[in-house]
């Protein structure tokens, strides 16, 4: 593999004009295909084949609803001695429906009078407005029409909040992007010390996540993608981008150090970063990739799509940074070293690198003990994760969907913003019947508050009906009755003669949704761990040093857990870091960490690593191979792990509640897995491994294929034959 990316990197670095051309066309042609083929994207998170997705399809199929069309709910309170039921307050608010109905978009609105959405004291009432297109589809007109309307009573003396997803504005790209792309700029220009090195990598990442981005808008026509996706690409894709063409605009600036011309430099850079590289994005888009086998949908589309971001990032990096620095030849050095390139003078000062592994060989027992000790105390609150998926009670407290949903929660009881829809099936026109036992069963479990009548189809083979819980939708409460709701449908089956019972809605589709994520995180984690034994297993010819490697992942994890339900589910330091609501963790944030950082703690693994292999095959003692591999990484792995962190949280100030847990987790990720992981405790018991830590079984060396992955094949055979017979035109 060395070998033809040493290839790749001359030909790119020679034919640069070309080769620049393709990638501008590639950009051009994705750009027209994104704004031709784009389509809406979702916020429903569903998973098919679970009970509360079936019963869905039998309200559509049998009942004529179900259909995916935006709603909002108009919430109406008054305080003090008022009531809504007064002559000016009624008239008020009919007034405002009528301008509702009339408003953009606008299929049907159900008046609270009619309907009787009022509450018992009267003081909160709720009109439900229905549309005719889905939430994203959605003019800007048609949200001013809902605003306008509502707002019409407050002259009244009626204070108006809205909810549900038509009120929700799709989000557009901020500062986020821009202050993680600043702070990398800064960090690269400290790295290189030159400002066009420092400007290559975030140049071929922007490249990079425009086609990622792009391709990801004309998937949005053809698959449905969830509107979190783009964030989620984009995040890493723009992270993993930078830091990869930084691995190779490192090694290529050593190579001229060397002496060695600008097409040979960059045909080693790519042909041994760049195989480090191709290494590190295999991991990312595997373990993204490996979503799939979960069973969820929406999780599989989603790491599907910021696993191509990824490759596309690996991809041009390989080929179009190369050519780049064909075209900044010798100014990727700093002035004070382009004259001085060749002459191998050596640093007046020992590097920090070299001098914090030395600490950490020499107080190995210590380096291993007080990290780990911390990171288990970090790592604590984990053991209180509760998962649920985001809704209005996680929005903002100053939001009108936060407010609207605490007035209704108020006015009507906190299960009123997650009601059950029970669906009956019985043969022979005896639905109606079968629902009227179901809501005498279901009227005496606990937690209920009401349960409606049943409405049967014209067909009387299907029925639904209602029920309140006492709790709020993500209580465990109203998870416990849904589960005790399911149980009772064997005995009802028998009782009604083989009518079937089936629970769904939106708090029951969340917690199916939730469910199977929490079931999958145990194989998934399993899958990875296994995954990077193997892999880690190929690349460094150990035993051991996979089993240490995977450790310190699961270490990583443990501790990013703790972090994100100590501050989005217990509030810690919420106030810094702009967190303005707390609740359980969004289903997927776990499994999407694991899949992560794999793939970017393998990174650094790698980069440390695979330097101290070398040098110990080449004769170095244990600890000198862990110091050298610390010495030559250090620094590198430092801008990167210093990148990535600053892009991550970077999307702490987005105001997508999955987008800011997701930005501090990962970014919380990378500062323990970099920093404690990778920099302190790998060493440390590299040093107490030794020779061990290199041990493979003869017969399982000769069984596992030699990827080489730090080029050394490569570096023997350029040392043994004339560079022109090796290079050959692509």
């Amino acid at each position: 593999m060395a070998t033809l990316l040493y290839r790749l990197g001359r030909f790119s670095f020679r034919r640069r004009k070309l080769v620049l051309a393709l990638w501008v066309l590639v950009l051009a042609l994705m750009g027209v295909g994104a704004a031709t083929l784009s389509g809406p994207t979702s916020n429903a998170f569903s998973i098919p084949g679970t009970e509360s997705s079936k019963a869905l399809d039998v309200i559509s199929e049998k009942m004529g609803g179900g259909g995916n069309t935006a709603s909002a709910k108009v919430v109406f309170t008054v305080d003090g001695d008022a009531k809504l039921t007064g002559a000016t307050q009624k008239a008020a608010i009919e007034k405002a429906v009528a301008a509702l109905k009339a408003a953009p978009q606008v299929a049907a609105v159900a008046d609270p009078f009619e309907s009787k959405t009022v509450s018992q004291d009267a003081q909160t009432a709720y009109a439900t407005v229905t549309y005719t297109v889905a939430a994203p589809d959605l003019t800007d007109a048609a949200r001013d029409g809902l605003t306008a309307a509502g707002d019409s009573v407050t002259s009244s003396g009626i204070e108006v909040e809205y909810g549900g997803d038509a009120t929700v504005a799709a989000t557009e790209a901020g500062a986020t992007e821009v202050l993680g792309v600043a702070v990398a700029a800064v960090v690269l220009v400290i790295t290189f010390g030159a400002l066009v090195a420092a400007g290559l990598p975030l140049l071929t990442a922007i490249i990079g996540i425009g086609v990622g981005m792009a391709g990801i808008q004309i998937a949005t026509g053809f698959f449905d993608l969830s509107s979190s996706t783009s964030a989620l690409a984009l995040m890493l894709g723009l992270a993993v981008g930078i830091d990869y063409a930084l691995f190779i605009v490192s090694r290529y600036r050593h190579e001229l150090a060397e002496g060695r011309d600008g097409e040979e430099a960059a045909g080693r850079a790519v042909g041994t970063a760049g195989s480090a590289v191709v290494f590190a994005g295999l991991t990312v888009v595997i373990a993204l990739a490996a979503l799939a086998v979960v069973g969820i949908p929406f999780l599989a589309a989603m790491g599907f799509a910021a696993a191509a971001t990824v490759a596309v990032a690996v991809v041009v990096s390989l080929s179009l940074l190369p050519a780049l620095l064909g075209f900044a030849g010798i100014k990727v050095l700093p002035k004070a070293q382009r004259t001085a390139a060749g002459k191998h003078e050596q640093p007046a000062k020992t590097a920090f690198g070299e001098r914090w592994a030395r600490l950490v060989v020499k107080n190995r027992v210590l380096a291993l003990l007080v990290p780990v000790a911390a990171i288990a105390v970090i790592a604590i609150p984990a053991l209180d994760l509760r998962l649920a998926l985001p809704d209005d009670s996680t929005a903002a407290p100053d939001s009108t969907q936060r407010k609207a949903y605490d007035q209704l929660s108020e006015g009507f009881g906190a299960g009123f913003n997650g009601p059950l829809i029970i669906v009956i099936q019985a043969a022979g026109g005896k639905a109606a019947e079968a629902g009227t036992q179901a809501q005498k069963i279901i009227s005496g479990l606990g937690d209920v508050v009401v349960a409606t009548a049943p409405t049967p189809n014209r067909a009387g083979d299907a029925a639904i009906l209602s029920v309140i819980p006492k709790s709020g939708p993500t209580s465990e409460d109203t998870k416990d009755l849904v589960h005790n709701i399911r149980a009772q449908e064997k005995s009802f089956t028998a009782m009604t003669g083989g009518a079937t019972l089936a629970v769904t809605g939106t708090a029951a589709l969340n917690i199916d949704v939730s469910e199977k994520v929490s079931d999958a995180l145990l194989p998934y984690l399993a899958v990875v761990v296994g995954l990077a034994f193997i892999l880690l297993m190929l690349v460094f010819r150990s035993i051991l040093v996979p089993i240490k490697a995977t450790a310190g992942f699961l270490l990583s994890v443990a501790a990013t857990f703790g972090a994100v339900v100590a501050v989005f589910q217990w509030g810690w330091l919420n106030s810094l870091l702009g967190v303005e609501s707390t609740g359980p963790i969004v289903s997927f944030i776990p499994i999407f960490l694991i899949g992560i950082l794999f793939g970017l703690a393998m990174d650094y693994e790698l980069f440390l690593v695979t330097r101290a292999r070398e040098e110990y095959v080449h004769g170095a003692t244990p600890d000198d191979a862990v110091i050298s591999g610390v010495k030559y990484g250090a620094r590198v792995v430092t801008a990167a792990a210093l990148i990535m962190i600053s892009v991550f949280a970077g999307f702490i100030l987005a105001d997508d509640t999955i987008i800011k847990s997701l930005g501090f987790a990962l970014a919380f990720g990378v500062l323990i897995d970099a920093f404690v992981v990778r920099l302190t405790i790998v060493p440390a018991v590299l040093s107490l491994l030794g020779k061990a830590a290199w041990w493979l079984p003869k017969w399982l060396d000769k069984a596992l294929p030699n990827i080489d992955v730090e080029g050394e094949q490569l570096t023997r055979q350029l040392a043994a034959e004339p560079e022109k017979e090796l290079v050959r035109t692509i």
